[in-house]
């Protein structure tokens, strides 16, 4: 999935009216035209995003596969029916409008990640949500992790989010926001593991524990159990199956 960006790029060899600035860039056409910064909305659609067990593990492929940065609201086709309201919007665009809206579009929630390096373990993100219930999040969250807070489909949360460090919140670069999150089947995600660059802990060891810390925040997978065989040799997860 990470490719798929790829696709849309500018046409390659295509002339192009260029400023006195550029003409010192090293920019070439063919470049992806997707600024990831600047993208408002992410829409998955495909039958391993439709068809996943939780929309939780829908929401987690998407930013792990996709990468989004700064603020970015999460969507995805409910049953992988885009292709086929195109052909339908042939027939009729009002009635493949209507099903899109209605039947298509499953809102994920939203993904704060701000982007730049930081160092594991240290403050990377300050967030301070107020959810339409009355209830409170309040937190300062470490550099490389994941939290997810509940905000169900057409909730709105009031958020005051502070960065650390050298990350910043948007393509002007903004290290404090006060910004309404809108909520969704799975809620809003913030993403403290850090981008431009991504990477995970080089430590075998910390880099498992980030990953298996990450599933269980984001509820990727409900529970985990930890157990040995009876010779102690090998390491299983059981997973706790009830939704």
């Amino acid at each position: 999935m990470s490719n798929t960006r790829d696709f849309a790029s500018s046409l390659k060899g295509m002339q192009k009216q260029r400023d006195i600035s550029e003409a010192f860039s090293q920019s070439t056409s063919g470049a992806t035209i997707v600024n990831l910064m600047t993208l408002n909305l992410l829409v998955g659609s495909g039958g391993v995003l439709s068809h996943a067990p939780r929309r939780n593990q829908t929401v987690m492929m998407l930013i792990d596969a996709f990468l989004p940065e700064g603020i970015t609201r999460l969507a995805v086709d409910s049953i992988f029916m885009m292709p086929h309201l195109g052909v339908l919007s042939e027939i009729s665009a009002r009635a493949a409008t209507e099903v899109f809206r209605k039947d298509c579009m499953v809102y994920l929630g939203t993904c704060v990640a701000p982007v730049g390096k930081g160092k594991y373990g240290k403050p990377a993100l300050t967030a301070k949500l107020e959810l339409p219930n009355g209830t409170k999040f309040e937190e300062e969250i470490p550099f490389g992790e994941v939290r997810l807070i509940p905000c169900e489909v057409g909730q709105v949360a009031k958020a005051t989010l502070k960065t650390h460090g050298g990350l910043i919140l948007n393509s002007e670069k903004a290290k404090e926001l006060t910004i309404d999150l809108h909520g969704g089947t799975v809620g809003i995600v913030l993403d403290t593991r850090g981008r431009q660059p991504f990477a995970l802990p080089e430590d075998k060891a910390e880099r498992i524990s980030a990953l298996k810390s990450g599933c269980v925040s984001s509820k990727r997978i409900p529970k985990i159990f930890w157990f040995r065989r009876k010779n102690g040799t090998s390491l299983f997860s059981r997973i706790n199956r009830n939704r």
